[in-house]
């Protein structure tokens, strides 16, 4: 995929830096990313990605478009 500058921003816009995510589904398969694992927004790389870090210590970064995710509501984020 060619960069697309517009396409970057508005996933650094929608998914800042400490946004809480929740895993759905990979587009691949990964060994110890359980469905529902939650992690938190890094950064948002060129592709763009999201650059993770895992509730469990994995460092495995979100193809958006290609993974399934959800961004949890700031009363969940409260919850936890």
């Amino acid at each position: 995929m060619n960069y697309n500058k517009g396409r970057v921003e508005a996933a650094k816009a929608h998914y800042p830096v400490g946004t809480r995510i929740e895993l759905l589904g990979l587009c691949n398969y990964e060994r110890d990313m359980p469905l529902g694992l939650r992690g938190t927004v890094l950064a948002v790389d060129d592709q763009p990605a999201l650059i993770m870090r895992w509730d469990n210590g994995k460092g495995l970064s979100l193809l958006i478009g290609e993974d399934y995710f959800r961004k949890l509501s700031p009363e969940e984020v409260a919850a936890e």
